[in-house]
């Protein structure tokens, strides 16, 4: 079977690879996605760079955003989107798919509606516990919606809704949240000093400017008590990695052994970081959420202070209510009250663990295969309608 996936952005990514993974080995697959991970910056996405180097066949489309209000990339979004739509279009008519799967973000748009003017059987997979405004377009074509949580059943037609969780990467499966830590890793981490708790700092593939800036007001401080990772992302427009980078060759080389900085993690590091940290901070997307509570990983989470309606507020919530983390305002946050946070959390470290157990039952680790038997059988139904 040949499959063409749709990810719009690094967040659709994730459970894109986890399904990818997953896949029978006689499948074929072809990714679509974009190549620049910010709109009139150069940095290249997550997904783009991961696909080269797994071997996984890419190919990149220019398309618009859907965007809900007007801004400076809007004029020039809506000159891409036919531009995207005829991209789309060829990809399809060259590769030839089987099944279109779509995990949503403005990438897939085009890509839905060329598949559904060739009536290819469509599968949309949504993330969130909401529905995005790409997905709910995608719906309305789609054969299938899988989706991750029940909570975003009510924003698609009934019959279509099959709930079939959030995939994770085989990398965490095969880990068992709770085992004794690895002392290699920790070595690594810690820098063979004293065992100081470790925080691992993450802003997603694109990286979190907010997040950056708040770490680089109170570095040395928290250097002095923890292990940090930190992941920066590599934004142009901000150049938030070449500073760190800077600041961490002033510290004293004590400190500096505590500070690990990155400005992507590929998904094996991500694996071991979960396993090995003491705290998370971390935005809040779906996936960021999904793999928090498969960890059961006591997390301050930091949402995106803007987004489409405010979905990673929601998340965050969704977090706490399960006593796994708390939530920080970035506008509000400094650097001083980000750190008396911190301490505080991992002070009363243990009473987060206590909920790990009840988050963990929360996430189906067998979403990908869930997904992949769904495709099966619209592409199975697709074959017997020709019949």
């Amino acid at each position: 079977m040949k499959v063409l996936i749709a990810v719009g952005g690094g967040g659709h990514f994730s459970p894109a690879l986890a399904v990818i993974n997953q896949m029978p080995k006689d499948w074929e697959v072809l990714l679509v996605g974009r190549k620049y991970a910010f709109e009139a910056d150069k940095t290249i996405s997550f997904e783009y760079q991961t696909a080269h180097r797994l071997g996984i066949p890419f190919e990149t489309l220019t398309t618009g955003r859907l965007q809900r209000k007007f801004t400076r990339h809007t004029l020039s979004s809506l000159v891409k989107m036919p531009v995207g739509f005829r991209q789309a279009q060829k990809l399809i008519n060259q590769y030839k798919p089987d099944v279109v799967l779509s995990f949503g973000g403005y990438i897939s748009v085009p890509v839905v509606l060329a598949a559904a003017m060739q009536r290819l059987p469509i599968v949309i997979h949504e993330q969130t516990l909401h529905a995005g405004l790409a997905n709910k377009i995608a719906g309305k074509f789609a054969k299938k919606i899988c989706i991750s949580w029940k909570q975003s059943g009510k924003f698609f037609p009934k019959e279509k809704v099959i709930v079939t969780g959030n995939p994770i990467r085989k990398e965490f499966i095969n880990v068992i949240p709770g085992l004794t830590r690895n002392p290699e890793i920790d070595s690594r981490l810690r820098g063979n000093d004293k065992p100081l708790p470790t925080i691992y700092i993450t802003g997603g593939s694109g990286g979190a400017h907010g997040i950056n800036v708040i770490i680089e007001g109170c570095l040395e401080k928290l250097l002095t008590n923890y292990t940090v990772v930190h992941q920066t992302g590599d934004a142009k427009q901000f150049g938030d990695f070449d500073r760190l980078e800077q600041q961490k060759k002033k510290l004293p080389e004590e400190l500096q052994k505590r500070y690990t900085l990155k400005k992507f993690v590929t998904p094996d590091e991500v694996n071991q970081l979960l396993q090995q940290a003491d705290l998370v901070v971390s935005r809040s997307g779906i996936n960021t959420i999904t793999e928090l509570l498969y960890w059961g990983k006591p997390s301050l989470l930091i949402p995106l202070p803007y987004g489409q309606q405010n979905e990673q507020i929601h998340n965050a919530l969704f977090i706490k209510k399960r006593g796994l983390g708390e939530i920080a305002d970035q506008q509000t946050t400094t650097p001083d009250t980000f750190y008396t946070q911190i301490s505080q959390m991992l002070h009363n470290r243990k009473q987060y663990l206590q909920h790990a157990a009840a988050a963990r039952k929360l996430i189906d680790v067998h979403a990908a295969d869930n997904i992949i038997e769904v495709i099966h059988d619209v592409q199975t139904k697709k074959k017997s309608t020709k019949t």
